[in-house]
C-alpha cells in the first residue's frame, strides 16, 4: 500500500475510518465526541462515498435516547450503522446497547471517553462511561494514540461485519480525540479487500422486511429466558480469535503490529504495568527510560478489553513476571477494585497461590488529570516493595486517606530531538487556530513528526489556553503536558500577573511575550520580579513583539494569531523561515480564501509583520535580584479563606497542587455562591469608558450587559462626600423618586469581557471602547460603588428597563463568551 501521511486529530483519525464502513449515522452531539459526527456531515455533504460507493446518511435526533434507538431501527433493517458519542450521551443509550447485543446487531459506537457527572461535571477524559457500559454484551476495544484510533477504528468494524457482534470502540477523550498527531492514513481501497461481504449480505439478507417477515423483540418466561441467554456464549468465546485475525490483517496492511494485547519492554521483565488508553504512550517512554538504567520491566496495553480473553493477555505476559500493577482510569465507589484490576485478579485466581503473582491496582488521570512517566515510574518502584501498596493513586497528593505513591524527582522520558513548545492564549483570540495550523505545516511538509494538544478552559471564549506542540524526528508517544520546553510564548501580558507562565522554560529557552510594553521602561515598570528574576537567573532568551496594536492597525481586531505564528517561526528554529512564511501564505489562501482577497491580504500582512516586529531585550544582570513589590491591593486582605486557598490556586491554574483535604466539607461538588466575584480576570482587551457630558442615565448599558459588568449607581449626600476623587457623577435625571441623588455609569475592568454590546447599543455614544490598561484606575472606583454605596432599588418601581438596572444583580462575571 502507497503511505499517505496527514496531520489530524484523534476524532477525524476514527471518523475517516467510521465514514468508510457505515451506511447509515443516527448522531447527537456531545463534547468531546462532536467533531466526528461533523466530519461525517461535512463529508456526506460533500458527496464524499464510503466503500460501498454510497454517500453515508447523516441524521440528527433529539437526544441521545433517540439516536440510540435510530442506531436500533436502522441496524434492524439492515443498514450497517454508526454513532458517535460520550459521557452521559452513552449511558443515555445503554438500555437501546443491551437489545442491539442481545441481537447480535453489527453496530459501532465510536467513543471519546469521558468522566461522567457525579459529585460534578467534567467534560474532560476518562473511562468511566465505557466502563459502565461492560456489562451490555458490547466488545470493547480500546487505542491509546491517534494512529492507533485510525487503526482499531477499523478493526472494530471488520469484526463488526464478520462476527455480527456490535463494538464498543473508544479512545480517550480529549487526550486522543483532539490531540493532532502526523499519522499514516489507511486508504478506503485497501480496506474494502478487507471487507466480508458474504457477511454483509447475510446480515441484510437478515434485516426485518415485509416480504419476509419474523417476529423480535419477544417476551420470555423463567423456563426459558436463562438458556437462552446462555445460548450466545459460543459467539463471546470464538470473538477474540476473529479479532486477533483483523489485527494480523490490519498489522499487514499497515506494518504496525496489533494483537488484542500488545506487549512492551523487557521479554524477561519482573515488574509489569496493565494499562489502557493514552497513558500507555507515556508508559512506553517510561519503559525505555527504565531500561536504559537496566530495570526489567514492562507494559501491557490492553486493545481488546471485552471479550477479556486469558488466551491472549498470557500469550504475551512474560513467564518471569512476579509482580503486576494494573492502572484503571475510573473509579468504582464500594467495590474491591476497579474493574481491569479486578479483570486481571480473576485470570489468576486458579493459579496455586505460590505461583501466582502478587497484583496491586491503581487509579490514575480522572477527568483528564495529566498522567506523566514520573507519575508512572512511581508505579513501577512501587512494586519493588517486598509488600507493594494496592488500590493507591497516583498525579494527587491525597493526604486523608494516604493512598498516594511518593513520587521522586522528575524525568524527563522524551527521546532527545524532540523539540517542546508552549503558547498561552486567550480563548477566540486565534491561539488554538494558529497552533494547528502550524503543527499542519510541520507535519504535511516536511519529515517532521509533529504533536499538539490543547488544554482548554472551560471558560470557552475568554478562558485560558495552553497550547503543547511537539516536534521531531521520531515518533512522538508523549501524551502528557510540556513540562520542558524549549519555547514559551504568552500571548496577553496580564497573564504574567495571574498564571506562572515561565514554569518548565529550560533554562537557555526561549520566552516570547505579546504586549504593548516594549520599551525597557515599561518593561521595568511592569514585568513582575519573579518573571525577571526567572529570565536572568535561567538565560531565557527575551522578544517582545506588540502584535495586539498591529493586528489593531491590519484590520484584524483582536486576532493576533497569525503575527504570533509567524513570530513563531522566525524564534523556534523548527523549521527555515522562508519555508515557514511560504507554507503560512498558502494555509491562509487556503482558510481564507472564500472569505475573498482582503481577509487573505490582511492575514498575509499579519505573516510579514510578526516576523519584522520581534524585539530581543537584553535583560538587565540587576534582574536576578529583583525585589517583590509589597501588595499595596486593598482586596487581598479581606479574602474569604475557601477563595485564598481553593479558587485562588485553581484560578491561577496551578489547581493540581491542591491535595484531597481541601475538598474535605465539600465532596458532594458544592461551593460557595459568589466566588466569581473575586477572580478578576482581565481578558478584555478593549473595555467601555463612560463620558458623563453624554450620558441620558437610560441604563441601557447595563441592562445589555450579561456579565452584570457596568452598572448604575446612585449615590446620596453622605457617600457623595466620600466618593474616590476620579469617582466622577451627574445629578439623577429620574424617576422624581431619586431627585437629589447622584448618577453614575462604573465599569468593573478585570470583570468586563470587551464585548462592545454595552457601547453599541448606547444610544448617544456616552461610552467608548478602550484599551484595558488605561481603565484600570476604575477597579477602585468599582471597589467603592459595589462596597460603600447602598442599595437604593426598594425607592422605586423595578419592574421597568430603566429601573431595573439599580436591583442588585445576582448572576454576576459568567464565565461565558463575551457578550454571550
Amino acid at each position: 500500500m502507497a503511505k499517505h501521511w496527514k496531520t489530524m486529530d484523534g476524532n477525524m483519525a476514527a471518523a475517516h475510518v467510521s465514514y468508510a464502513f457505515t451506511e447509515v449515522a443516527a448522531i447527537y452531539p456531545i463534547t468531546p465526541s462532536s467533531p466526528m459526527a461533523e466530519y461525517c456531515d461535512e463529508w456526506a455533504a460533500q458527496g464524499r462515498k464510503n466503500i460501498f460507493g454510497r454517500i453515508v446518511e447523516i441524521s440528527e435526533l433529539q437526544s441521545e435516547a433517540g439516536a440510540s434507538g435510530a442506531v436500533h431501527g436502522a441496524l434492524s433493517a439492515g443498514s450497517l450503522t454508526t454513532t458517535f458519542t460520550a459521557s452521559q450521551g452513552l449511558l443515555l443509550m445503554i438500555p437501546n446497547m443491551y437489545k442491539i447485543a442481545g441481537e447480535r446487531l453489527p453496530a459501532v459506537f465510536d467513543v471519546s471517553a469521558r468522566a461522567l457527572a457525579g459529585h460534578a461535571l467534567s467534560i474532560f477524559g476518562d473511562h468511566s462511561d465505557v466502563m459502565a457500559c461492560r456489562a451490555t454484551g458490547f466488545a470493547m476495544l480500546a487505542a491509546s494514540s491517534v494512529q492507533e484510533t485510525m487503526d482499531m477504528t477499523a478493526v472494530a468494524h471488520l469484526v463488526a461485519i464478520d462476527a455480527r457482534m456490535p463494538f464498543l470502540n473508544y479512545f480517550d477523550g480529549f487526550r486522543t480525540s483532539h490531540e493532532i498527531q502526523k499519522i499514516e492514513v489507511l486508504d478506503y481501497d485497501d480496506l474494502a479487500k478487507l471487507v466480508n461481504y458474504d457477511a454483509i449480505e447475510e446480515f441484510k439478507a437478515d434485516a426485518m422486511n415485509p416480504e419476509h417477515p419474523y417476529q423480535k423483540g419477544t417476551a420470555q418466561n423463567p423456563d426459558i429466558f436463562f438458556q437462552a441467554t446462555e445460548a450466545i456464549n459460543r459467539f463471546y468465546d470464538d470473538l477474540p480469535d476473529t479479532v486477533a485475525d483483523y489485527m494480523e490483517k490490519i498489522s499487514k496492511l499497515t506494518g504496525r503490529e496489533y494483537f488484542p494485547f500488545n506487549y512492551y519492554g523487557d521479554p524477561e521483565a519482573e515488574r509489569v504495568v496493565v494499562c489502557m488508553g493514552s497513558a500507555c504512550q507515556a508508559a512506553e517512554e517510561t519503559v525505555d527510560y527504565l531500561r536504559a538504567r537496566g530495570e526489567k520491566v514492562g507494559l501491557v496495553i490492553v486493545h481488546l478489553y471485552r471479550p477479556f480473553s486469558p488466551k491472549y493477555f498470557f500469550k504475551v505476559l512474560p513467564a518471569t513476571v512476579k509482580k503486576i500493577a494494573v492502572l484503571d482510569r475510573c473509579k468504582e465507589p464500594g467495590a474491591l477494585g476497579e474493574p481491569m484490576y479486578q479483570d486481571v485478579c480473576a485470570l489468576f485466581a486458579e493459579y496455586a497461590p505460590a505461583e501466582r503473582p502478587v497484583i496491586v491496582g491503581g487509579r490514575y488521570g480522572l477527568g483528564s488529570k495529566d498522567t506523566t512517566p514520573t507519575q508512572i515510574k512511581a508505579v513501577y518502584d512501587n512494586l519493588k516493595s517486598y509488600k507493594p501498596m494496592n488500590h493507591f493513586t497516583i498525579g494527587i497528593n491525597d493526604d486523608v486517606t494516604r493512598l498516594s505513591l511518593p513520587m521522586g524527582e522528575e524525568i524527563n522520558a522524551a527521546p532527545e530531538g524532540t523539540i517542546r513548545c508552549k503558547f498561552w492564549g486567550l480563548g477566540s483570540d486565534g491561539t488554538v487556530g494558529a497552533n494547528k495550523n502550524a503543527i499542519k505545516i510541520i507535519g504535511d511538509n516536511t519529515d517532521m513528526y509533529a504533536q499538539g494538544y490543547f488544554s482548554y478552559d472551560s471558560k470557552k471564549s475568554g478562558g485560558i489556553t495552553v497550547s503543547h506542540l511537539r516536534f521531531g524526528k521520531n515518533p512522538i508517544k508523549s501524551t502528557y503536558l510540556i513540562n520542558n520546553a524549549d519555547f514559551i510564548a504568552c500571548h496577553k501580558q496580564e497573564y504574567l500577573h495571574q498564571y506562572d507562565v515561565l514554569r518548565g522554560l529550560k533554562k537557555g529557552g526561549v520566552f516570547l511575550l505579546n504586549t504593548q510594553w516594549t520599551d525597557m521602561a515599561a518593561l521595568e515598570e511592569h514585568v513582575p520580579a519573579k518573571v525577571k528574576r526567572f529570565i536572568a537567573k535561567n538565560d531565557i532568551q527575551f522578544y517582545v513583539i506588540n502584535a495586539t496594536d498591529i493586528a489593531q492597525e491590519i484590520g484584524l481586531g483582536n486576532r493576533t494569531n497569525m503575527i504570533m505564528m509567524s513570530a513563531f517561526f522566525k524564534l523556534a528554529n523548527v523549521i527555515p523561515l522562508e519555508d515557514a512564511v511560504k507554507y503560512m501564505k498558502e494555509a491562509n489562501e487556503h482558510t481564507y480564501g472564500r472569505k475573498g482577497a482582503k481577509v487573505v491580504a490582511m492575514n498575509d500582512a499579519a505573516v510579514d509583520k510578526g516576523c519584522d516586529a520581534v524585539i530581543k531585550i537584553e535583560a538587565p544582570a540587576a534582574w536576578a535580584d529583583a525585589a517583590e513589590e509589597a501588595c499595596t491591593c486593598s482586596c487581598c486582605s479581606d479574602r474569604p479563606d475557601f477563595i485564598r486557598d481553593v479558587c485562588d490556586p485553581i484560578n491561577a491554574q496551578e489547581g493540581d497542587s491542591l491535595p484531597v483535604s481541601a475538598f474535605l466539607g465539600i465532596e458532594d461538588g458544592r461551593f460557595p455562591s459568589g466566588t466569581s466575584a473575586y477572580e478578576k480576570r482581565g481578558v478584555g482587551v478593549l473595555i467601555p469608558e463612560w463620558n458623563k457630558d453624554k450620558c441620558i442615565q437610560c441604563n441601557q448599558c447595563s441592562m445589555v450587559c450579561p456579565h452584570a459588568t457596568i452598572r448604575p449607581v446612585l449615590l446620596d449626600e453622605e457617600e457623595a462626600a466620600h466618593k474616590p476623587a476620579g469617582f466622577e457623577t451627574l445629578p439623577v435625571k429620574a424617576p422624581k423618586e431619586l431627585a437629589g441623588l447622584q448618577f453614575r455609569i462604573q465599569v468593573s475592568p478585570l470583570d468586563c469581557l470587551g464585548c462592545g454590546n454595552c457601547a453599541d447599543i448606547c444610544p448617544v455614544k456616552a461610552l467608548e471602547m478602550k484599551p484595558l490598561d488605561s481603565q484600570m484606575p476604575q477597579s477602585e472606583n468599582w471597589k467603592f460603588a459595589v462596597e460603600e454605596v447602598s442599595d437604593k432599588s426598594d425607592r422605586v418601581n423595578i419592574h421597568n428597563v430603566k429601573n431595573s438596572q439599580f436591583a442588585m444583580p445576582y448572576f454576576e462575571f459568567s464565565g461565558a463568551c463575551a457578550g454571550c
